[in-house]
């Protein structure tokens, strides 16, 4: 079997042994005679594995128990609407810190239905930094941008002003203290599943904050009151974050898979660094372990570099679209193998055309 290296920004990298296991359990899980995408979600064997799912999750994350842990559909594109409506409250404004496309994307959700105050733009900057803002009413930031390539070297305090973060793309690669936030939410499809999920992490009092305007399914507490199984949830999706969460214990939880990441990222930001034929596009203490950005001379050179890796093997290496360069998502599944893969094509690549 062929498999090549896979830098796709999402969907992502799964681990291969969780890709090995899902196949063999495909048809038949655990002795039942049917695939989990076939089990009704009411199942006492489908409410295991939610169960095992959460679980993993405090017990890699040290979610505290006044925390709930949700699995939602919509992925984190749902959140940027969902959470204005249930914890903005009448009078109040939504504070946001835009660091790049996918904070802009929230903050535009949010001016659809109500105050929004945007307190740190990077905009001007061409988003190639991560500010270190004052607490606001409440604040939301995107703690990893995908697409520049920039992330939260550590997070602003807030005091009791709940902060929110969408970790989408980084979610589970370092460790971070969850009580420091009164919501984390995540599409799992970068680091933790497949696409067409979100989850949830966020403290109890502020579930139970939601007016009763907000429609009930958009109400995280309808979701936490039934252990996010109100109406037919994403069954593979939960079934695939239970998977990669045992894949992740068994590498020796996120500590281990931090130090893993760091070696990944600062070996190729050392390729980055040590020659002007790349250039980097985030400031080195806002630089992103998770999604590596650099441009070349020219968008002709760029096009062959995707070419040629493509061709040697390695996928997902083109920029964004709305920014254009190279972008490796170094995910928690990429091997370290195909990091040095990468680094070797880079030094051919450039001794060819430099």
């Amino acid at each position: 079997m062929a498999r090549i290296c896979n830098f796709n920004a999402g969907p992502a990298a799964l681990p291969l042994p969780v890709l090995e296991r899902a196949q063999a359990e495909m048809i038949d899980y655990a002795g039942h005679g049917m695939s989990v995408m076939e089990m009704s979600h009411r199942a006492k064997s489908f409410m295991a594995i939610v169960e095992q799912a959460e679980g993993n999750i405090r017990q890699l994350m040290g979610v505290p128990d006044d925390y709930d842990i949700l699995f939602l559909q919509g992925g984190a594109s749902l959140q940027f609407a969902m959470f204005p409506l249930n914890l903005r409250l009448p009078g109040q404004t939504g504070a946001y810190v835009n660091t790049g496309s996918w904070a802009s994307k929230a903050i535009k959700e949010a001016k659809l239905t109500g105050e929004t105050a945007v307190v740190w733009d990077g905009k001007a900057e061409n988003y190639t930094r991560a500010p270190r803002p004052d607490g606001a009413a409440y604040l939301h930031i995107c703690s990893n941008e995908t697409i520049g390539g920039i992330r939260f070297g550590d997070f602003p305090d807030t005091g009791d002003v709940p902060l929110l973060a969408d970790m989408s793309s980084e979610i589970m690669s370092r460790v971070v203290n969850v009580r420091r936030f009164g919501m984390i939410y995540a599409g799992a499809q970068k680091n933790i599943g497949p696409s067409g999920l979100a989850l949830v992490i966020m403290r109890k009092n502020l579930v139970a904050r939601c007016p009763e305007s907000v429609p009930v399914f958009l109400r995280y507490a309808t979701h936490a009151e039934e252990h996010s199984l109100y109406n037919t949830p994403n069954t593979w999706g939960i079934y695939f974050i239970k998977l990669v969460t045992d894949w992740m214990l068994d590498q020796g939880g996120i500590p281990a898979i931090q130090q893993t990441n760091e070696a990944k990222a600062a070996a190729l930001y050392a390729v980055l660094d040590g020659s002007r034929f790349w250039t980097p596009v985030a400031q080195p203490e806002s630089r992103s372990i998770m999604n590596v950005c650099w441009r070349l001379a020219s968008e002709d050179l760029e096009d062959l570099f995707v070419k040629e890796a493509k061709a040697a093997g390695m996928e997902g290496l083109k920029g964004h679209r709305s920014v254009g360069g190279i972008r490796a998502s170094i995910y928690n599944a990429v091997p370290r193998a195909c990091v040095d893969t990468l680094i070797e094509f880079m030094s051919d690549f450039e001794r060819r055309h430099g």
